[in-house]
């Protein structure tokens, strides 16, 4: 996994490619880094915009609002989960659970930045900042 966090970082995403020299790198099989890579919503597998956006779709932050704040953020971005804005801004995932249950609904940005609480308002308050960020 720090072999695959390591090659997005200096690629951006993960392509076909970056994953097999990762799995030779390695010493494993080149379906073993793809799977783990298309296990975890962390990797991108195809290139995403500047700020990846993902929100916690589990039971506990659904039970406090999350599907709300999906439908709010897809309708805002204009775009749905998998997909990037066509500026290049945003992508918007879905994610599992990231271990703030007690803080949800959660959105991260970047897999690094973790926004708590989140409502319709505080999404827009968010990618506001990023735009001018």
């Amino acid at each position: 996994m720090a072999a695959l966090t390591i090659a997005q970082t200096e690629q951006g995403w993960l392509s076909n490619e970056t994953m097999q020299e990762v799995a030779t790198h390695i010493g494993m099989p080149p379906i073993a880094v793809y799977e783990v890579a298309s296990f975890y919503t962390m990797y991108n597998l195809k290139p995403a915009g500047k700020f990846k956006l993902t929100i916690c779709t589990n039971l506990p932050c659904q039970l406090m609002g999350a599907t709300t704040c999906a439908e709010h953020a897809k309708k805002t971005l204009g775009i749905g989960f998998g997909e990037t804005t066509a500026d290049g801004m945003f992508t918007l995932k879905e994610g599992e659970c990231f271990g703030a249950c007690g803080d949800a609904p959660v959105f991260t940005v970047n897999n690094h930045d973790l926004r708590a609480k989140i409502t319709p308002e505080k999404f827009d308050e968010l990618v506001e900042s990023l735009k001018k960020a």
